[in-house]
């Protein structure tokens, strides 16, 4: 009896494999992590820095953590879907383009 696994053969992953998926999810997340803080930074800096306008003070921290939340979901997924694509191998039969 055949064990059904993610992998394209049917069969279980290696360790090595979910090493890989490992390395590459806490990649995705702490470059994501560090793109939204700087975003998040370069956004609502200003207003934590110099005595602004109550409304542009609200405005830039809330369009910051808005700005920060959507770049970190849209990095980790772009992450993981270039790993994916990456990890899957090449139809077997036919030529590459470069050969």
């Amino acid at each position: 009896m055949r064990e059904h696994g993610g992998t394209g053969s049917g069969g279980r992953r290696g360790q090595a494999e979910r090493d890989a998926i490992t390395v590459e999810i806490g990649y995705a997340l702490c470059s994501a992590a560090f793109a939204a803080a700087v975003v998040f930074g370069a956004v609502a800096g200003p207003a934590l820095l110099f005595a602004l306008p109550g409304a542009v003070e609200t405005l830039l921290v809330r369009g910051g953590g808005v700005l920060a939340g959507v770049l970190f979901a849209v990095r980790t997924v772009s992450v993981l879907v270039r790993f994916r694509r990456a990890a899957q191998p090449s139809q077997p039969g036919r030529t590459s383009p470069d050969s």
